[in-house]
């Protein structure tokens, strides 16, 4: 029976013929090369950079051989979040976030490189030689082995260029890759298919001078295909507005409308053809001379003349390479309404290039079939422009979105676009690839910046990988977080310090759980003992601190020899009163007053002895053991102004995570001081501070300290050389309320331009539709970028630290008897059916 109907099969018009050893053969004897390409992430690179890695590709595409396409193929497809819920963990509030992000939409962006070697001939084919029009594809043969081999060099070369950069990478794709396997598709069936899914199958194809279709989805096709529709003139790239101050610049290639800023379906090609510049320059002289001799006949013929002198002038006096261009966006959609936005959408991005968008019907079928990877070559020559490959360049896509660390460890936050999740490691993997040399953290944010938010998120998602976490609070900002770990492990975690007059904080500095008393152990006790005795402006001598060094070894000592002595302060002042005195005194060698005035010593410390002001401080009878507790705050807002607490409340604090340190071996730690760090920044506790910040990192642990005021860091130059310069990870919240003080920060935590313009786009261009606050995130001055901090209902609610809130779940907890986690799921779930509602 005679087939009546226009059709044909994809076999008898298909243009490859084979993959071998990662190249692409067409049937007409063309060879393509095929790479991934790794971009760097939107809104993290810089005008230079962007010159940069503009200089680099233009470098890359001169060492290709006469009459090589180079097709770069963007892909950006609409996917729905899906959690991996193996990963996500098993805690209430872990679940709450994966159930948050569940089907969140994004737009997946993936980048191709194909580089192909045709010849002369088919290089100026026009679409009506394209093998979507021939009734039968004869194959040829490569007749000449030498130039492929040359070919394969430049290849080599191309790519080496790239990857050398620094900012952009390739990666060579597998056969498997290209052409697809038993279980998944290839990047041809996919190309054909319209999609990403690894399970593609192939759907019927229609073709008309209206309209193209695959399956269900309706082609719309926008083309840069001759000079009068392109820009007055082009850049690397340019300024985005939505992000910029007046102070500070954010940067997106010139190109970037048609990439990540169009939100939907789409795919943008884009196409340069070498062919031989010297010939090409040769044929525009001719057309010239022509046009010159026409001239009395036509205007029109005197400016096309004057346009190709100066094309021709540009050409010898800078030395450029001529070559031919083309761009298209290719956008789809099965919905006939969604089609007529997308059209709109494209055109105005289009326009706010700069460009005359033009909308293409009639050449959508040859340009698709063009577009199929490894058939470059097929390109109607019709459709392309000449340029030069320095202003060809410039309309190539230049960024991604952000990528997910590959490291298992990580914390959670989101893509500033589209609000995906994103998992990233500010910890472990830059200190394996030398980005950082300690895991130490410097936050700064002012009240409302969300700064409480960020750290319960860290605190949280570390402690559920297994980090002993030991916090400083001044202001009740993880109580909930805490209650909620104290009750889902049954008391053996979330531990929460704080004071009372009821119950004050008391501790022993000298308790160990083994009785064995360290160098290190040794050195806390005795700086304790100085901060006690020395008031903040005055510092110790060297022979104070020997002789009350010799105190405490002499006082362990004795401890070993008499099992009957009570380790305890109270014991050591009647050891110093009692016994050291009266040794001091039979000495051969007497200790004036003037050097270690033991009295003095005594007198100082007699209000924290046995019936004084503060007995209950050092003589803690529970002899608190936090070396197994993994969560454990202390909050001393109570005792944050009194000059003679906070001290010693905040280095006992200290000493107690350093024993942690020293003891847990192969285990993470974490010490997070919101404001404590004050109290450490005398002249007496310096040393201690550099102490432990140098030293935190030797133990598999990372101290992190979190403040809200600028002045309280630009005046304190303990803070600078402790702290500052010892915190390769920086965080930085909404700097707006400092935005005309930001040069003293910038200066101060040794920002660069880049990082400033990332830190003041904080918060500028918020999507209204979600709830979040984005915060900055710097590692070793070199990697920067900002992302979004957004959390569940749930995580809200034990965030919290407004009273209103804090009180509606404390109240309802104390209902269910104490149940925070169930308090929090209703809460969360009657606020989330009144919003649905409205």
């Amino acid at each position: 029976m005679r087939n009546v109907m226009k059709a044909t099969t994809l076999e008898s018009r298909f243009p490859l013929l084979a993959v071998e050893h990662g190249c692409i053969i067409s049937k007409d004897a063309d060879i393509t090369a095929a790479f991934e390409v790794e971009l760097p992430e939107v809104y993290t690179v810089t005008a230079e950079e962007y010159e940069s890695i503009h200089a680099t590709w233009c470098k890359a595409i001169k060492v290709l051989p006469d009459y090589s396409v180079l097709h770069k193929q963007d892909w950006y497809i609409k996917e729905l979040y899906r959690p991996d819920w193996e990963k996500e963990g098993t805690g209430f509030l872990a679940r709450s976030n994966g159930m948050h992000f569940n089907e969140r939409p994004f737009l997946s962006h993936r980048s191709y490189l194909f580089l192909t070697k045709t010849t002369k001939e088919r290089m100026r084919r026009q679409s009506n030689w394209s093998t979507l029009c021939r009734g039968h594809i004869i194959p040829k043969e490569i007749q000449d082995r030498e130039t492929a081999l040359k070919f394969m060099e430049a290849v080599e070369q191309f790519a080496r260029i790239l990857n050398d950069s620094g900012h952009v990478r390739l990666r060579r794709l597998r056969d498997d890759e290209i052409t697809g396997t038993e279980k998944e598709t290839g990047i041809i069936g996919r190309y054909l298919a319209l999609t990403t899914e690894d399970t593609a199958c192939l759907e019927d194809i229609a073709m008309s001078a209206e309209e193209m279709r695959i399956g269900d989805k309706r082609l719309c096709l926008h083309t840069l295909s001759d000079t009068e529709d392109l820009p007055a003139a082009v850049a690397t790239d340019s300024r985005y507005e939505r992000l910029s101050t007046d102070r500070s610049d954010c940067r997106l290639s010139f190109a970037a409308p048609l990439g990540l800023l169009l939100p939907c379906n789409h795919i943008y090609n884009q196409y340069v053809f070498v062919g031989n510049s010297d010939e090409e320059l040769r044929r525009f002289e001719k057309s010239a001379r022509n046009m010159q001799s026409l001239s009395r006949y036509s205007r029109q013929n005197a400016i096309n003349c004057e346009w190709i002198e100066e094309y021709l002038n540009e050409a010898h006096s800078q030395g450029l390479k001529s070559v031919r261009a083309h761009f298209n966006v290719m956008a789809w959609s099965d919905d006939t309404e969604e089609l007529k936005r997308i059209r709109n959408d494209v055109g105005s991005q289009l326009a706010s290039m700069g460009c005359v968008p033009h909308h293409n019907t009639t050449d959508c079928p040859t340009l698709f079939w063009a577009g199929i990877p490894g058939n470059a070559a097929d390109f109607p020559a019709e459709e392309s422009f000449h340029t030069f490959v320095e202003q060809a360049v410039c309309l190539f896509a230049g960024e991604t979105n952000y990528r997910d660390s590959p490291s298992a460890f990580g914390i959670r936050m989101a893509d500033r676009i589209s609000g995906k999740p994103l998992h990233i490691d500010i910890s472990d993997l830059p200190m394996k690839r030398g980005i950082t040399t300690n895991r130490n953290k410097f936050v700064l944010g002012p009240s409302g910046s969300g700064k409480s938010f960020f750290m319960n998120h860290l605190v949280r998602q570390y402690y559920e990988q297994g980090t002993h976490v030991v916090l400083v609070d001044t202001g009740n900002s993880y109580q909930g977080l805490c209650e909620m770990i104290h009750r889902r492990t049954h008391g053996k975690d979330g531990i929460y310090f704080t004071y009372t007059e009821e119950k004050p904080i008391s501790f022993n500095p000298f308790y160990t759980d083994d009785g064995v008393f360290d160098v290190e152990k040794k050195d806390s006790i005795k700086t304790l003992l100085l901060t006690l005795w020395k008031s903040e402006n005055e510092p110790a001598t060297k022979t104070e601190s020997a002789e009350l060094g010799s105190a405490v070894n002499a006082y362990i000592q004795l401890l070993g020899r008499d099992k009957g002595i009570v380790p305890s302060f109270d014991s050591f002042y009647e050891y110093m009163r009692d016994v050291y005195r009266k040794e001091m005194e039979e000495r051969y060698i007497k200790v004036e007053k003037s050097d270690f005035n033991i009295d003095n010593f005594l007198t100082t410390l007699r209000q924290y002895y046995r019936g004084g002001r503060y007995d209950f401080l050092l003589n803690s009878a529970e002899n608190i053991d936090l070396l197994h507790k993994r969560f454990v705050v202390f909050e001393i807002d109570a005792v944050k102004d009194n000059a003679e607490l906070f001290p010693v409340v905040t280095i006992i604090i200290m000493e107690a995570f350093i024993n942690k340190m020293r003891r847990l071996k192969g285990v993470r730690k974490q010490l997070i001081c919101e404001e404590a760090w004050k109290a450490l920044s005398s002249a007496n506790m310096a040393s201690y501070l550099q102490y432990l910040y140098k030293t935190v990192r030797k133990y598999f642990g990372e101290a992190i300290v979190v403040t809200q005021e600028v002045d309280d860091i630009i005046s304190s130059p303990i803070v600078k050389e402790s702290i500052i310069n010892n915190s390769d990870c920086k965080i930085l919240l909404d700097q707006r309320k400092y935005m005309n003080r930001f040069d003293q920060i910038q200066s101060l935590l040794g920002l660069t331009e880049k990082e400033k313009s990332q830190i003041l786009s904080i918060n500028q261009s918020n999507d209204p539709a979600r709830r979040y606050k984005e915060v900055w995130i710097g590692l070793g001055g070199t990697h920067s970028a900002v992302y979004a901090t957004e959390v569940s209902m749930q995580e809200y609610l034990a965030y919290t630290t407004e009273e209103t809130e804090k009180m509606e779940v404390r109240e309802l907890a104390e209902k269910l008897g104490g149940d925070m986690e169930a308090a929090i799921r209703q809460v969360a779930e009657r606020r989330l059916e009144e919003r649905t509602g409205q």
